[in-house]
């Protein structure tokens, strides 16, 4: 079974690629543990909306467009880190708890890892998509990730400020997991920010290794 990623342009249907049946099942089994072993329910289904509509996007979109496994792979990685921060919600995540006992810092970072890899895992899959499904020329596939990232970023921060302030303001702190940082919207952005350009470096970096 070969692994395909950004650069190829034959992707393996559906029916023959074990590897995503393997990550639809595992998230499945995942999804449900968390929203079973959740203390609030209704931070859960808050937190995991956009989660149902990424899947759905991708379901939808499947026929007419088909990303690298690598692509997937990414995803799926970051769809964990979300549905799991959803569990506890970001700041009151097990394993930030954990790191901050280790670095002796003074809130949980779980929320900074999940915006941090926001930008360093699903930049590529962008480029992916501009450069397979639109053919676009190549430095766009390149910068266009990034200034979505950074885009992305901001109408997250937005919707969390309509959800909290607006539409829910009992599940408002929860969701926030601001942890009374005055910044924490913009350094979320920088952090997303800063995992795309990462993102897209590393890549550049490795498709030149490659072709020398």
């Amino acid at each position: 079974m070969t692994f395909s990623t950004a650069s190829d342009s034959i992707r393996v249907p559906f029916a023959q690629n074990t590897l995503l049946k393997a990550f639809l099942a595992v998230f499945f089994v995942i999804w449900t543990w968390t929203f079973l072993r959740t203390t609030d329910h209704a931070n859960w289904i808050t937190e995991n909306v956009l989660t149902m509509v990424f899947i759905g996007g991708l379901c939808l979109g499947y026929r007419k467009f088909r990303f690298s496994d690598l692509s997937y792979t990414l995803m799926f990685v970051y769809i964990l880190l979300h549905i799991y921060g959803a569990m506890y919600t970001y700041a009151e995540n097990p394993f930030g708890y954990w790191l901050q006992d280790r670095m002796q810092g003074d809130r949980n970072h779980y929320d900074r890892i999940v915006h941090f890899s926001f930008g360093f895992l699903l930049a590529y899959p962008m480029r992916d998509y501009f450069k397979n499904h639109f053919g676009w020329p190549i430095w766009v596939c390149w910068v266009l990730p990034v200034e979505i990232t950074l885009s992305f970023s901001g109408a997250y921060e937005l919707i969390e400020w309509a959800v909290a302030d607006v539409f829910f303001p009992a599940q408002g702190a929860a969701y926030l997991g601001s942890q009374g940082d005055v910044w924490d919207a913009q350094k979320d952005m920088g952090l997303a920010f800063t995992g795309a350009i990462l993102s897209m470096v590393l890549a550049s970096v490795i498709a030149r290794a490659k072709r020398r």
